[in-house]
């Protein structure tokens, strides 16, 4: 186990760039950022990773991950799997939020949250959403405010659905309840408290979300609306509701037939509304992992299905990078420092002192992983992982790094 890991001569983004730093892990946290660090007590077990010619950023924050699965829209044989721990790892991402979509029935809260701990021991920070799709919530407790107060992983509520034929239908009045359940449980408990709401093709876009903040004391903040990028009436929609103060997430898991039929890709829809001047903390990108992608056809008809992947937001990132001219900084705040401030995850998103040590060693022309630290322990190296999931590998294996 590494108790003490410095990282030299590497190119520093905060996600800000910072210049070329060296720094000190000492255990979960960062200890130090600054030049020529060096640590002279030769009895303490000291790691030190030559970071010369590579990007040191902080670890990706994904805001929505189906990681028990998703229960498919053709039937229980299309139910998609669990996530794996190397499906993050390997994809630069060192915190997952855990959320239920369709199916509520035979995918639980209580399942989700079992997931959530088993993938925190084994290296990752997990948390998770209360709710669904639907309104009334399923919660663990009996509702949303307590569910939020009394159960630590618990962060906020979602992914709540409108403008879809899968969704409730929910009236403004139920999502107003939901929002101000989820506002009060988070205050009470210093949680962010948002709604993730997943908004579909439907002709009321996110009108929804703009009429339950209406003559009330909510903030369009409070709810975080994502597959922004499904097409471009929702794109420019979503441009409207981040003027309006609100902030956005594109999904970067998508299939050929949706980006042949209007989806904007992820990382096209960043370059696009950074430069429409939406500011970058009020932009994310998540994955969607593990998620059913179902295609339809205008009649609602299911034409096929496909699964989401967590390493497709790390693909997203490159593009936008090397593709799109994206600054790396706002690329990087799109899926740590923004997110996380979205979610309320106060040590999560950043590299500074007294941060958890979540972060990851990308090689400078290829922004390929090199290495992945989480709360101070290395994860992948080399680009390989040292540490598996316990069913992914012998349990012997288990314990790298």
């Amino acid at each position: 186990m590494e108790h003490i890991i410095l990282i030299k001569g590497a190119r520093v983004f905060a996600p800000a760039a910072l210049g070329i730093k060296d720094v000190l892990i000492a255990g979960n946290s960062i200890a130090a950022i600054s030049d020529n660090l060096a640590v002279n007590n030769s009895t303490l077990p000291i790691t030190v990773i030559d970071g010369s010619g590579k990007i040191l950023a902080p670890g990706f924050v994904d805001s929505l991950v189906h990681y028990i699965g998703g229960g498919g829209e053709g039937g229980f044989a299309t139910r998609t799997p669990e996530m794996q721990l190397t499906d993050a790892t390997l994809a630069g991402v060192t915190t997952a939020i855990g959320v239920l979509g369709t199916d509520a029935t035979t995918r639980t809260l209580t399942n989700l949250l079992a997931k959530a701990h088993a993938l925190e021991t084994e290296g990752i920070s997990t948390y998770c959403h209360t709710g669904s799709y639907e309104i009334p919530c399923r919660t663990v407790t009996g509702n949303i405010t307590d569910d939020l107060i009394l159960i630590d992983k618990i962060i906020g509520v979602g992914e709540i659905a409108i403008s879809d034929h899968r969704s409730s239908q929910p009236t403004t009045s139920e999502l107003r309840k939901v929002a101000a359940a989820a506002r009060v449980g988070g205050m009470l408990a210093g949680k962010g408290g948002t709604v993730s709401v997943h908004v579909g093709s439907g002709d009321s876009l996110l009108q929804p979300l703009f009429a339950a903040v209406k003559d009330t004391e909510l903030s369009l903040k409070q709810f975080y609306p994502t597959h922004i990028n499904r097409n471009i009436a929702l794109f420019n929609a979503g441009l409207e509701f981040a003027r309006a103060g609100g902030v956005i997430d594109f999904t970067t898991s998508t299939t050929e037939y949706d980006l042949k039929h209007g989806e904007v890709a992820a990382a096209e829809a960043l370059s696009q509304a950074l430069r429409a001047g939406i500011p970058a903390m009020q932009l994310t990108m998540s994955s969607d992992g593990n998620a059913s992608l179902p295609v339809y056809s205008q009649n609602g008809e299911l034409l096929g299905l496909e699964v989401g992947q967590v390493n497709s937001l790390l693909r997203a990132l490159q593009t936008a990078v090397l593709k799109l001219d994206v600054n790396l900084s706002d690329a990087l705040t799109s899926v740590t420092a923004a997110p996380a401030q979205i979610l309320g995850l106060k040590q999560k998103g950043q590299l500074a002192v007294g941060k958890d040590a979540d972060m990851l060693l990308l090689n400078s022309q290829s922004l390929s992983i090199d290495t992945v630290i989480a709360k101070g322990r290395r994860l992948v190296s080399a680009g390989k992982p040292v540490v598996y999931g316990t069913f992914e590998k012998p349990q012997q294996c288990t314990t790298g790094g």
